[in-house]
């Protein structure tokens, strides 16, 4: 099988351009230890007094945002992974069995670590 490189290499950079401006909506990037941490909604932080209902839906607000940002750094890391794969020429092949991944999983999944048969191996 011949995989497009280019192809896969675009779309993966399209989806970390998007995820990373999502992400920049929902906290600030810490290039000391490259992890990502929620921040309080701007507009809750100009409140200058909160009552008690307040406090507590800003603290539900942050604990969305905080498991959101959880999310999306997770996929981050996953195609970053993916686009470092392709740099080093391992892009396409199983991190189990070694085989290549199908192309309809790497259409549906550009970052893709694994083929169907070893997609819950990791």
């Amino acid at each position: 099988m011949n995989i497009d490189i280019k192809h896969f290499k675009n779309k993966l950079e399209k989806e970390k351009k998007v995820l990373t401006t999502e992400m920049g909506g929902l906290g600030i990037f810490n290039p000391e230890t490259n992890t990502w941490s929620a921040t309080p909604n701007p507009e809750e932080m100009a409140l200058a007094e909160a009552d008690e209902n307040d406090r507590a839906d800003r603290g539900e607000d942050f604990q969305e945002r905080t498991s959101t940002l959880s999310t999306l750094e997770k996929r981050w890391r996953e195609v970053e992974k993916a686009l470092k794969n392709i740099e080093k020429k391992l892009y396409g092949k199983c991190e189990v069995g070694g085989e290549e991944i199908e192309m309809d999983r790497l259409e549906a999944n550009p970052a893709a670590a694994t083929c169907k048969k070893h997609m819950d191996s990791i």
